[in-house]
């Protein structure tokens, strides 16, 4: 018992505080499941960026032009009104016009100009849907493909397929101001070791110190540090050989490695500062725009897989005002502008998919529920929603699918999210079929059963 509790002092003590960051994702190179491991095919594609718009981003007032919608504004939906999970009403017609972007002609909302700008570097898919029209699950199958908290996420498969390009830094990341609904199991590993879950780093704050403050230990030469963790990771062997199989130790040996090697490099990948003043400014300094920043630094640097929230809670589940959409556009517009360009400038478009979604979409039609005090909003539509994705190995200028004519369901290319997963883990170089884990009697993979590669959008 005396040995246990002086353990978990030195635990609580040691200067990488890796239980503060999370840093269970990670682990050293050698000897490591997180080193780098070849695909089951050549991959057209090394990282992930995920831009995730959490709250449920409007598909008909964003990506998926309904002219139809103007000519019934104010009137019932032909065949009767839906049934969502809210009260609704008559049809709603868009409040922002859709233009032609680009030289294919891709029509885009005028609430993201500079992203339209970009039209011929998009694919839009106007026929997603999922199962679910509730924030929760729906969260849960976009992230981790499934609607109850019990799976891995999908940036923890990618890192158990593959691992990571540098073990000095997390191969997950997940940038977030707060906590998006649902919060830490959108990241998890769950089933899978341990060291494959995301990293949280928060970055509504400007200081890189404080985003992983607890990687500082100022009292510490390098040299008496290192002999910390060497004790530590003694220690924890001999704990771990009374406990076979036990993956949350392993990761926890496996996070204070990497958490001293990062000592070095998480600091400077961090700071933005070091970036010329006229690159940060095209990003802005919201927390969203230097999210994007960061996203590409970390890519630049190896990482897998990075998720930027655009911010706390669900900004985007504008119950009452769809006009509220203008203005998160415009905070997300310039930067993901940015990003792209950037990406293209310094080698990585080809290299990077980049995805932009929420967890689902907006009916066409007016919420009338008593919950909301302004009758100009959407409520939840899972039955047919758009996103875009950006990059290597997939068509540019172009529109895939498509909703019905009002846009309220899937109708043309029906595209479930097991077929999204299924099409990114393709591109990443993996058979979805064959990327499985055994647990409990049974082998499980980010597609379940499911799953299709939309073979239409790639190049």
């Amino acid at each position: 018992m005396h040995t246990s509790l002086t353990r978990r002092r030195m635990l609580a003590t040691v200067g990488c505080g890796f239980g503060g960051l999370g840093l269970r994702a990670v682990c050293q190179a050698a000897e490591s499941p997180f080193a780098p491991k070849q695909p089951h095919f050549p991959a057209k594609i090394k990282r992930v960026i995920f831009l995730f718009m959490n709250g449920g981003m409007s598909q008909v007032d964003t990506f998926d032009p309904k002219p139809m919608l103007a000519k019934y504004h104010g009137q019932p939906m032909p065949g009767g009104t839906p049934k969502t999970e809210r009260k609704t009403g008559s049809l709603m017609r868009s409040p922002f016009e859709f233009r032609r972007r680009g030289k294919s002609g891709l029509e885009i909302s005028e609430i993201f100009p500079k992203i339209g700008d970009r039209a011929d570097d998009l694919c839009v898919i106007r026929s997603m849907y999922s199962d679910i029209p509730n924030h929760e699950p729906s969260l849960q199958m976009m992230n981790c493909g499934e609607n109850l908290q019990s799976r891995p996420s999908m940036g923890s498969w990618l890192l158990y397929g593959l691992g990571t390009e540098n073990q000095n830094l997390p191969g997950y990341v997940v940038l977030c101001p707060g906590m998006p609904v649902v919060g830490t199991p959108l990241w998890n590993s769950s089933f899978l070791p341990a060291i494959y879950q995301g990293v949280y780093i928060p970055n509504n704050v400007k200081d890189p110190k404080e985003m992983i403050q607890y990687l500082r230990d100022p009292g510490r030469t390098p040299e008496s540090k290192r002999r910390h963790v060497d004790l530590l990771n003694e220690l924890n062997r001999w704990h771990a050989a009374e406990r076979a199989g036990d993956s949350q130790l392993d990761a926890a040996m496996q996070s204070m490695e990497v958490a001293f090697r990062m000592q070095t490099e998480a600091p400077e990948a961090f700071d933005i500062a070091r970036e010329p003043e006229s690159v940060r400014a095209r990003y802005g300094d919201s927390d969203f725009g230097r999210g994007c920043l960061h996203a590409l630094r970390l890519v630049e640097r190896g990482v897998r897989m990075v998720q930027l929230y655009y911010g706390n809670g669900q900004p985007w589940d504008n119950h009452d005002d769809i006009m509220i959409h203008k203005k998160l556009a415009g905070q997300v517009d310039s930067p993901v502008a940015a990003l792209l360009d950037d990406l293209k400038s310094r080698g990585l478009f080809e290299e990077t998919l980049v995805i932009f979604s929420g967890e689902f979409g907006r009916t066409p039609s007016v919420e009338t529920s008593s919950r909301v005090k302004v009758q100009n909003g959407r409520d939840h539509n899972p039955f047919g929603f758009s996103l875009w994705l950006a990059g290597g190995g997939v068509k540019g200028g172009m529109a895939y699918g498509a909703t019905d004519e009002f846009g309220f369901k899937a109708e043309h290319n029906r595209v479930h999210v097991h077929d999204l997963h299924a099409t990114v883990l393709h591109l990443m170089g993996i058979d979805h079929t064959r990327l499985t884990y055994s647990y409990s009697g049974r082998d499980f993979r980010l597609t379940d059963v499911h799953g299709n590669v939309i073979r239409e959008i790639l190049t």
